[in-house]
């Protein structure tokens, strides 16, 4: 058995490192930047040669190292094959393969969402719950499911993509998926920004002196009681507690996890959640607990380090 494990989290500008003993204690956490130039052929390389110096660095030896975990952003299957990732400039890519020839040792990949969830399960915001649902909240609306404390990755790696369950039907606009109406549209820090200019048209706001509206403008407003920015949030809580009704039925969670940038706002977005969520869930499910994150940036690294253990 070996006393260490890497966790790697692979984002479109940087990749977080860390090194963890096994019982999930974090000894060393580092970045190194993402090249994504030439299809993002340098990537896994550079991921090995950072294992390996910080290998050298402590004095650790191959035998003391259990295996190395990796998230990337796209959907990979449970061999840890990535079909694509758009923003990594990838094609097909046997990830846990190619890491496994780089170092000699054991490799397992699977998404960033999933993985982050595995992350606040172990040791964040739901720690020690065998089954969870978390939800990213960010430039698009990301998800992990934890049944059984594994990851549900499904047949094509798409477990978990919370983001695309159709929410809205007769959207207009399209989702970067290419359907319309996804969760994501509504519920992302740029879908909220899309909510709240769809009723700016229509009446009047705090909001409406701000030139280029974010999510936090709306959030912030929606926390002092502006009207519109209410109206806004209760809409988007209303999709968002919708859609989680439907997953925790499936999945009957001990918990639901609310992360990314979008949960800095905070307890008032998790009541309008919670309020929507219990409207709609399955009675036996009524009582589960909605949870911020609790382990921000590190959740990658750490649920990519459960992975191998």
């Amino acid at each position: 058995m070996g006393s260490y494990c890497f966790g790697i989290d692979v984002g479109g500008t940087t990749v977080k490192c860390g090194l963890f003993q096994t019982d999930g204690n974090l000894v060393d956490k580092w970045e190194i930047p993402t090249r994504t130039e030439n299809k993002g052929e340098n990537i896994l390389p550079d991921v090995a040669k950072a294992i390996q110096d910080k290998m050298a660095e402590k004095g650790i030896e191959k035998a003391d190292v259990e295996g190395v975990g990796i998230g990337i952003p796209g959907p990979i299957n449970s061999k840890g094959e990535a079909a694509c990732a758009v923003n990594l400039y990838w094609g097909f890519t046997p990830v846990a393969q190619i890491l496994h020839d780089l170092t000699g040792l054991k490799a397992c990949a699977g998404n960033d969402a999933n993985v982050a969830a595995l992350g606040e399960a172990w040791k964040g915001a739901a720690a020690g719950s065998d089954n969870v649902i978390m939800v990213t909240l960010g430039t698009g609306v990301g998800g992990g499911i934890i049944v059984d404390g594994k990851i549900v990755a499904g047949t094509h790696g798409a477990g978990g993509e919370i983001g695309h369950v159709l929410v809205v039907r007769g959207e207009a606009e399209k989702c970067n998926c290419g359907n319309h109406g996804c969760l994501e549209q509504y519920a992302s820090a740029t879908g909220i920004v899309r909510v709240a200019g769809r009723m700016l048209a229509a009446e009047d706001s705090t909001l409406r002196g701000l030139q280029n509206i974010t999510a936090k403008d709306v959030l912030d407003a929606f926390k002092e009681g502006d009207a519109l920015a209410v109206r806004t949030m209760e809409y988007v809580g209303d999709l968002l507690g919708g859609a989680l009704a439907g997953f925790a039925a499936v999945v009957d969670p001990e918990a639901i996890v609310i992360g990314g940038g979008v949960s800095k706002a905070g307890q008032p977005l998790i009541d309008c959640i919670q309020k929507y969520y219990m409207k709609y869930a399955f009675p036996s499910c009524k009582d589960t607990q909605i949870v911020l994150a609790t382990l921000g940036n590190d959740a990658g690294i750490c649920g990519a380090a459960k992975m191998v253990l």
